[in-house]
């Protein structure tokens, strides 16, 4: 027969008379040294900027002036054109890359391994020069002309940009139409859907889990990409800034101007496809994480509750 110590207290405490045992967290000094190594380098880093033979008073002066408002602006639709081109054409090359006609295959497989092993730059001077190749572009009734008069700076950057994206977003689409189970395409050919229907209906809005997270990156990336596009003579917000600072005498204070903006835009879009990213994960997650702004009133509201307990 099992003995019983009457003394002991409900499930879970302590007998009574015991003394309750005292959790001591664990010290890492090193967290402590390296915060401060950290905390010390930025310091350090601030001061000798501050330091700097650098007009720090010419970044607001000019940091609304129209040409870099216009500059924003323009950067801004390049970035959404080129992404529309990289996207329709990575879409259109992922297809083509998973086609079983080896053609359409090959194709797009020449594609993907030439724009995506040439630098983008060395690629807009290309679209920009190809009138030594072709004199003039001729499409019969619609069109005729020279390539020089026809491959404006803005069609160059167009070119340069969106046909080098749709390279990497042809990886981006055929990874995620991988990621979708092969038995989603046979219930549905099962249904009598054709498979021009399956991608769209089935395949597709599946895949975008996948897709949507790295093409937020690609978009991030083409924003300041665009700033190649000033050495084929398109005025974006980095062309603007340039020609600012040459005459105003502070080039290095507009490239800070122009690097400050450029830093306002991607936090911008990074929020947007945090959201984008939340939303396509619905079929995916049960809960689904936080928003900042949940992230805030949860951290308030727990600073409002008492210690030990609940408000």
């Amino acid at each position: 027969m099992t003995d019983i110590d009457k003394t002991a207290g409900p499930k879970g405490t302590p007998p009574s008379g015991a003394e309750a045992i005292k959790a001591i967290p664990v010290r890492h000094y090193g967290r402590y040294v390296s915060a401060v190594i950290a905390i010390a380098l930025l310091v350090a880093i601030i001061y000798a900027f501050s330091q700097g033979r650098i007009n720090w008073h010419a970044v607001p002066d000019y940091f609304f002036d129209d040409r870099i408002l216009t500059g924003v602006g323009k950067t801004l639709l390049l970035t959404v054109l080129s992404m529309v081109i990289g996207i329709v054409g990575g879409i259109v090359l992922a297809v083509m890359r998973l086609s079983k006609n080896p053609v359409t295959s090959s194709i797009a497989w020449f594609y993907i391994w030439f724009f995506r092993g040439t630098p983008v730059l060395v690629q807009l001077f290309l679209w920009f020069n190809l009138g030594l190749v072709f004199e003039y572009i001729n499409l019969m009734p619609l069109y005729k002309d020279y390539w020089s008069n026809f491959m404006t700076p803005l069609l160059t950057a167009l070119l340069g940009l969106g046909l080098n994206e749709a390279a990497y977003m042809a990886e981006i689409c055929r990874a995620g139409l991988l990621a979708v189970d092969e038995g989603q395409t046979e219930a549905a050919h099962a249904l009598g859907m054709s498979q021009g229907k399956t991608l769209r209906r089935v395949i597709i809005p599946q895949a975008m889990r996948v897709i949507v997270p790295p093409t937020g990156n690609e978009v991030i990336n083409m924003l300041k990409t665009t700033s190649l596009v000033a050495a084929v003579q398109y005025p974006e917000l980095f062309r603007y800034a340039q020609d600012i600072g040459q005459n105003s005498g502070a080039p290095v204070e507009m490239y800070f101007l122009a690097a400050a903006w450029y830093l306002i835009m991607t936090s911008v879009l990074s929020v947007g496809q945090y959201y984008v990213e939340r939303y396509y994960a619905r079929g995916s997650s049960r809960q689904l994480p936080p928003t900042p702004w949940q992230k805030v009133r949860t951290n308030m509201l727990s600073l409002g509750r008492p210690k030990g307990g609940m408000a």
